[in-house]
């Protein structure tokens, strides 16, 4: 009995993947879209329908390109968009790590040595320098220069340290 066709209900729940997939793909930027590979028509449609605002015009061509989508193996544009999924997630994992320590380092003195101990390439003198500035900035009201140069040097020294880390380790394959 392997020859069934998938019930009706199983259908339509593979239709309401597939407009979903397509839905991911018109949120695209137009850089990213121009590396998915896909039909030229399933292209054209999506163009179509990131220009469209109208709410219920939106609705029914999200509806055509999930119809679309039936035609085409959805698989590598799945396997593209999980790529950019997961750099993203790190991408904004490591941002959250960099303002930790940032405020780590602006509510603890004994925060800069903790974070040289884990990253030895940190400059103590600089971040301490850095925290110093930030304090008088605060206190004479001035544009916070010295809260963002910490970020960029933090963010830089941890990208560093997680560069390393990767080049490293070696592969299992």
């Amino acid at each position: 009995m392997s020859d069934e066709l998938p019930s009706k209900t199983r259908r339509k729940q593979e239709m309401h993947e597939l407009q979903a997939l397509g839905a991911e793909l018109v949120e695209l930027t137009e850089q990213q879209l121009a590396s998915v590979e896909m039909p030229e028509r399933l292209r054209d449609a999506v163009e179509a329908a990131q220009r469209i605002t109208k709410h219920g015009a939106r609705r029914r061509q999200l509806q055509y390109i999930g119809k679309i989508m039936r035609d085409v193996d959805p698989e590598p544009i799945r396997e593209r968009l999980s790529t950019w999924k997961s750099v993203s997630i790190a991408h904004t994992a490591r941002l959250h790590l960099v303002e930790g320590w940032r405020d780590r380092l602006l509510s603890n003195e004994a925060a800069a040595a903790l974070f040289v101990n884990e990253y030895p390439a940190a400059d103590l003198e600089r971040l301490r320098l850095l925290v110093r500035n930030i304090a008088r900035e605060r206190q004479v009201d001035e544009p916070p220069k010295s809260y963002r140069a910490l970020f960029k040097l933090l963010n830089t020294i941890i990208g560093d340290a997680d560069a390393k880390k990767t080049d490293g380790q070696p592969t299992h394959e």
